[in-house]
């Protein structure tokens, strides 16, 4: 196994963290907060906008089986890494899209994958996605972990992250976990 790590803000973390753990090559998806100024911010800190950080999932993925840039694609599909500080009705800096990357291949292909999506005009506005050096990863408190597999029925899963799952189970579904299909 080639072990690897990226740090992904692309909003509310508890729909970002569905999507990454249903990926083949995927083992481990960690909610928290990274990028800001306060140590051991609390979910109730980060909501204000003060601590700095972003809400973010942190992941460990076998680079044999899936690449970096496969990361990217799906990172970059998943939200709309056009608005600044905002997705969908979360508003704020912690919902803001971000890259954070471990070392300099990774920065490299999430600036080309920026440029390439860019040049293709794959989206009609310019990608505000901050690509920054990972900081602190601050682990979120543990009823955000695994958040859509353990409460399934709340109202917020049946109807934000269950139609963002099927969206992208119809354009992904080869790389997504056979035991989820």
């Amino acid at each position: 196994m080639n072990i690897q790590r990226i740090t992904f803000g692309n909003g509310c973390f508890w729909c970002t963290e569905a999507i990454f753990q249903s990926l083949k090559g995927v083992t481990k998806v960690s909610s928290g907060y990274m990028g800001g100024k306060t140590a051991n911010p609390t979910y109730m800190e980060v909501c204000t906008g003060e601590s700095g950080h972003a809400e973010v999932i942190d992941l460990e993925y076998d680079a044999d089986v899936i690449s970096f840039d496969e990361l990217l694609l799906v990172f970059f599909k998943t939200h709309n890494p056009t608005t600044l500080n905002r997705q969908g009705n979360d508003v704020g800096t912690q919902y803001r899209s971000a890259i954070f990357y471990y070392n300099n291949e990774q920065k490299n292909e999430a600036e080309a994958m920026i440029k390439r999506l860019t040049d293709e005009k794959v989206f009609d506005k310019p990608i505000v996605t901050e690509v920054a050096s990972a900081s602190e990863f601050y682990i979120a408190e543990d009823y955000h972990q695994n958040y859509y597999n353990d409460n399934p029925l709340k109202p917020y899963c049946s109807f934000v992250i269950q139609p963002k799952l099927t969206k992208f189970a119809k354009e992904f579904t080869e790389k997504i976990k056979p035991e989820l299909l």
